[in-house]
């Protein structure tokens, strides 16, 4: 194998695909970067084996072949190398290492025959469909951060996309919850998703997708089977295993009654919490909300770091009350609103919040009290 590729257009197809491998591998194989050149191209492959990654690349190739190299090792020297220079790569083939060239630099990395590497087959049956770059990021942005971490609540440790059929048709809803928060989004169900069955996107390819879709404006290819998830953006590729699991009835958690209304300055009300949670215990960062008319009080109290209280206006005219949360759920809450203010729909102290944007009508967001 030999080419020669412009080291713009390598550093960028190598970090489509090099995040997918982890830094921590008990199979050598897999903490390498499958490098096929044939034609005018080089195609890049990584897997962890739940998750597998491809973009390519026009290259001058003077010797078709396939080799793997360490992915992380490649990537840093490619990125060091000066910007715009032309790299070489040739494998030689007597002591099977992956010659790197580039101006007066060289460099020579071990490598494992590509016929080792395992790469992920294409499910039939499959349900396909094109969405918009843009609506794929706000589908992700809007629910990502309420992706639970809590493993042996495996099928929650992704967003759940499913179609619903809304008021003004189909809809593509994204949802994810942690038990303590839910976030939900929702778009037009691009034509073809229609009969799309809920499906869990793990949390590291939802992470890979939305670094994959960050620079693209058009469509990207969705196609979705029972038991994988591939995108496809321009020349690079993205192919996840789904969470086999049942996602939680959600919709029983979003409230139905809650009839009172607070609405207040979003960007106040963000910094106001944020000042206030400083003295909060690291534990619960629990901070007291207090409503009463036009006027809300964010307090904290802890016996280790001592106390902290802020009063802003705000609008809201139904009966006193005092309610609790955790301040970093607020903060995750607050940073996806989009309009100047943000609605808080509230029912009594023991039941759940839900959080409206006047921006953004398709998004809604939950939040559990805490014991105050």
């Amino acid at each position: 194998m030999k080419l020669t590729i412009e080291r713009g257009a390598l550093l960028n197809a190598l970090s489509h695909v090099q995040n997918v491998v982890e830094r921590r591998n008990t199979i050598p194989i897999l903490s390498n970067i499958l490098i096929e050149a044939s034609g005018q191209a080089v195609r890049f492959t990584a897997t962890d084996l739940d998750i597998e990654a491809v973009d390519s690349a026009d290259a001058k190739v003077s010797q078709d072949g396939a080799v793997t190299a360490p992915a992380s090792t490649l990537f840093d020297v490619i990125r060091k190398l000066p910007t715009g220079s032309d790299v070489e790569l040739e494998l030689n083939p007597e002591n099977r290492q992956l010659a790197i060239r580039s101006g007066r630099s060289n460099f020579s990395l071990p490598t494992l025959p590509a016929t080792d590497f395992q790469t992920m087959v294409a499910d039939e049956n499959a349900t396909e469909f094109n969405i918009g770059g843009g609506d794929l990021r706000r589908l992700i942005d809007k629910t990502r951060f309420a992706i639970s971490t809590e493993e042996t609540r495996y099928y929650l440790n992704g967003i759940y996309l499913h179609t619903i059929e809304g008021d003004k048709g189909p809809k593509l809803r994204t949802v994810a919850t942690d038990g303590h928060r839910l976030a939900l989004a929702e778009v037009a169900a691009p034509k073809g998703s229609d009969t799309l069955d809920g499906v869990i996107v793990p949390r590291k390819a939802v992470g890979e997708v939305r670094r994959l879709v960050d620079a693209v404006d058009g469509d990207v290819a969705v196609s979705v089977s029972d038991t994988k998830i591939r995108f496809r953006a321009g020349q690079a590729q993205l192919t996840s295993k789904l969470i086999d699991g049942s996602f939680p009835d959600y919709a029983r958690v979003i409230p139905k009654a809650n009839e009172k209304a607070l609405i207040i300055d979003n960007k106040a009300f963000e910094a106001a919490v944020d000042r206030v949670s400083t003295v909060s215990s690291e534990r619960s960062r629990s901070v007291k909300l207090s409503l009463s008319a036009g006027k809300l009080v964010l307090a904290v109290s802890s016996a280790e770091s001592g106390q902290g209280r802020e009063e802003i206006e705000c609008t809201y005219d139904q009966d006193e009350m005092d309610i609790g949360f955790n301040a970093k759920y607020l903060l995750d809450v607050t940073a996806q609103i989009e309009a100047e203010d943000a609605r808080f729909l509230f029912n009594d102290p023991a039941s759940p919040a839900l959080v409206l944007d006047p921006g953004d009508a398709e998004a809604q967001y939950v939040l559990m009290p805490l014991r105050v």
